[in-house]
């Protein structure tokens, strides 16, 4: 009886950056899980690899090639797409810098594309969220991708904190002004984990080194454990969570 609540079955779920890495994970994990899924990348070819997986799962994939920090061009996806009950705002990047040698061109795009794109993203579909009949009944889930750098500090990470730790503002004030309409609005917030963003980082020894003595479990996150967590979220399972972070951080915040 309570395992029924995490089926998502005639769920229609938005990811974003869904060509690779936990973006890839989390489509295919909302799919296992009963979902229909639209997914959206910059590349074409990820897409058409992450739909031939989904397709084979029996639920329906649509897929759409877009730059999400380019407005005109997501507002033109989100019209297209008949119904969304989910959106994972997964999209974004991070360039390691010294805060004394952040570059400018580096900060504006980080806060373009983890601040402002997510954003647009959020209220594009909760707008098309509140045209279905019955929202208030049949609810919504929007999850941002968050990190736990937005919830403590990190070296080289001034301008992601600040990204991440938005984001989490973000996501309590969306909570609070969607709840009426049954729209609820959380974030996930992973420790490292090893995908195509993060592999080159880990490659150096050092830093690895000191990644790992900073994550109590002692090793860094599958992606299935990440993607776990967003179909949970995104489920009736979590009905009565709102406005609050699932921090999948091996204990790193704990401390």
């Amino acid at each position: 009886m309570y395992l029924k609540k995490y089926n998502l079955k005639n769920k229609f779920a938005l990811v974003t950056g869904a060509g690779k890495g936990l973006g890839k994970a989390c489509a295919i994990a909302l799919a296992e899980a009963g979902a229909n899924v639209i997914i959206i990348s910059r590349t074409d070819k990820d897409l058409r690899a992450v739909s031939k997986i989904i397709k084979k799962l029996k639920v329906k994939c649509k897929s759409y090639v877009c730059d999400i920090t380019n407005y005109s061009e997501v507002k033109n996806v989100i019209h297209q797409i008949p119904r969304i009950d989910v959106l994972i705002n997964n999209a974004g990047t991070n360039f390691p810098e010294h805060f004394t040698e952040v570059k400018r061109s580096n900060m504006e795009y980080m806060v373009k594309i983890n601040n402002i794109a997510a954003f647009n993203l959020a209220q594009l579909c909760t707008l098309k969220m509140l045209k279905t009949k019955n929202r208030k009944n049949i609810g919504g889930s929007i999850i941002n991708m968050s990190s736990q750098m937005g919830h403590v500090g990190g070296p080289i990470r001034s301008v992601y904190n600040m990204n991440k730790h938005g984001l989490e503002g973000l996501t309590k004030g969306m909570a609070l002004d969607l709840a009426k309409y049954n729209i609820r609005v959380n974030t996930v917030c992973p420790t490292f984990v090893v995908t195509p963003m993060t592999s080159k980082f880990l490659k150096n020894k050092k830093f690895k080194r000191d990644t790992l003595n900073n994550i109590p479990l002692g090793r860094f996150a599958d992606m299935s454990e990440i993607a776990s967590s967003v179909v949970f979220l995104a489920s009736d399972a979590a009905s009565m969570i709102t406005g609050t972070s699932l921090l999948v951080d091996g204990g790193w915040t704990a401390k």
